[in-house]
């Protein structure tokens, strides 16, 4: 039965949506253990794919057995890397559905059903992407994803969103033509859609010039898929203005996800070697994400809405994963695949947090929190470890991720990727010590006022409604589960690294020790 795990996990959420649409409209209370059984069962699926892959390597499986001639069925291929996407897809969503129960219902009992169906269809998708093997069913499962993802955003009751949701359309349809465009100049030289098929045959041509263009497309279609900035002005929006349950799934795996995509494209594709010998095209990606790293660093000091500022850190994180893919250097793309892993948690559990203060506290501003910690200490508690991890604090998964960018930023000779990662470390050590300030000291006057002179937000003169000590289980179960993922991670990274290392090796990237020929090599040091 291991051999059919590949398509079982995406088939599981597909039955489970279908479930869903059809006994739900008669009793809403069957979606929840609908989606908790299929996602439980692609959980299952997933580890089993992964200890399989860990064992004897890439596994592959042909939809309808068609193997040969090659090309002419979908092929479904795992290997060190995507098995463990796919099971941080797989926990990130079973803990979403828990804390989807009462969240879904609260806001319309009537759209209940179409949640937990759209829910799992935007799983489906995402399992999809990081499963298959063909470049053109790649699009139709980022199209799955992107489709179900407008349709979730849009559910919520804020007008806002719903423009949100029609400018995430906009700019995700943009990004899919690329996508699409480029791979159509694939298939014209190619031929084939397979992505083992192509790169055997850009590895036999001797033009560069139609694949180069490919390439071009495919990339710009992911970075605006991905918000990498300045490509990423939709993403603030779409993710604030989102009901809560919905933020809390598109944040931590979509970005990630599609920037899974952009390595898988560059590895199982167009090869390490073709675009680090024979492009230029890293110098500039590097200090594009740079830019990115810096810019959402910068854009989030500016904010006072707590999700707002976590979406502005969204921005910065990308550019890391970016940057550390496109460092010519096993250790950058080591911490590159490592960091989707992580932040998909640490984004995770702090959404989580945001979204049962904004439900249960209506608190929406960073300013709100003020004395957070002593009236709600298991959700703050839950939000410190979310936040620990951003800042790179041992022993969570964001201090082994940037160690291993760092690592790869210095052995490359990008010293302004390495500067930009410690700047960005220390903006998100500013951001969140002030709240962890105010949510345990309360809000103090602001600096150069009297301190005579009336403060309209000071805690004792307009204390906040009451809120019960704690959130209900609910909620803290789920909060606690992703806080401790962060941990694990953590914690497992020696063996999590080792397994990239190894896929690494798979794909044929040069070893750490060795610096590639080619444009990136003029930086080493």
């Amino acid at each position: 039965m291991t051999e059919h795990f590949p398509v079982l996990i995406v088939i599981a959420p597909l039955f489970g949506a279908l479930l869903c649409g059809l006994f739900g409209m008669r009793d809403h209370r069957v979606c929840l253990p609908i989606a908790l059984a299929a996602l439980g069962f692609s959980l299952a699926c997933a580890c089993g794919l992964l200890i399989r892959v860990a064992d004897s390597g890439p596994v592959s499986y042909f939809v309808g057995g068609w193997k040969q001639p090659r090309g002419i069925g979908i092929e479904l291929r795992a290997d060190g890397i995507n098995a463990l996407v796919l099971v941080a897809i797989a926990v990130v969503s079973i803990i979403v559905a828990v804390y989807s129960h009462r969240r879904a219902e609260h806001d319309s009992v009537s759209k209940a059903p179409a949640f937990y169906v759209l829910f799992l269809l935007l799983t489906v998708g995402l399992f999809g992407i990081t499963v298959t093997g063909d470049a053109f069913n790649l699009y139709v499962m980022v199209e799955v994803s992107s489709l179900t993802g407008y349709a979730l955003i849009a559910m919520g009751s804020q007008p806002r969103g719903r423009f949100a949701a029609f400018q995430y359309i906009i700019m995700g349809t943009i990004g899919a033509s690329f996508y699409l465009l480029g791979v159509g100049y694939l298939y014209l030289h190619t031929g084939a859609l397979n992505m083992a098929q192509i790169q055997e045959i850009l590895l036999a041509s001797s033009n560069t010039a139609v694949p180069l263009v490919a390439f071009a497309l495919i990339m710009v279609g992911l970075w605006i898929k991905m918000a990498f900035f300045p490509l990423g002005s939709w993403l603030p929006n779409a993710y604030t203005y989102s009901p809560n349950t919905t933020g809390s799934i598109l944040a931590p795996l979509v970005t990630k996800v599609t920037v899974y995509i952009m390595i898988r494209i560059m590895l199982s594709v167009f090869t390490w070697q073709w675009i680090f010998q024979g492009t230029s095209w890293n110098q500039l990606v590097v200090w594009m994400s740079v830019v990115a790293i810096l810019a959402g660093s910068v854009m989030a000091l500016s904010q006072t809405d707590l999700k707002r500022m976590l979406c502005c850190l969204i921005i910065a994180e990308v550019g890391y994963m970016v940057g550390g893919a496109w460092l010519a250097n096993r250790w950058g793309l080591v911490g590159s695949v490592y960091h989707i892993l992580g932040d998909a948690f640490m984004t995770l559990t702090l959404f989580l947090a945001a979204g049962i203060f904004a439900k249960r506290a209506r608190i929406y501003s960073i300013d709100r929190l003020d004395r957070m910690f002593r009236r709600q200490p298991l959700v703050m508690s839950g939000f410190a470890i979310g936040a620990l991890g951003m800042i790179g604090l041992p022993p969570t998964c964001g201090f082994f991720s940037k160690w291993f960018l760092i690592r790869g930023g210095l052995e490359s000779g990008h010293y302004e990727y390495v500067i930009a990662l410690l700047i960005s470390s220390l903006v998100n050590a500013v951001l969140f010590f002030r709240i962890f300030e105010i949510a345990y000291f309360g809000k103090k006057p602001s600096a150069g006022h009297d301190s005579g002179a009336h403060h309209e937000e000071a805690h004792d003169e307009h204390p906040l409604p009451h809120v019960r000590v704690d959130a209900h289980a609910t909620d803290l179960i789920p909060l606690f589960a992703a806080a401790s993922m962060v941990i694990l991670t953590g914690l497992g990274s020696g063996w999590i690294s080792g397994l990239i290392q190894r896929t690494l090796d798979e794909a044929g990237v040069p070893p750490a020790e060795v610096t590639l020929p080619g444009p990136s090599a003029s930086k080493a040091p």
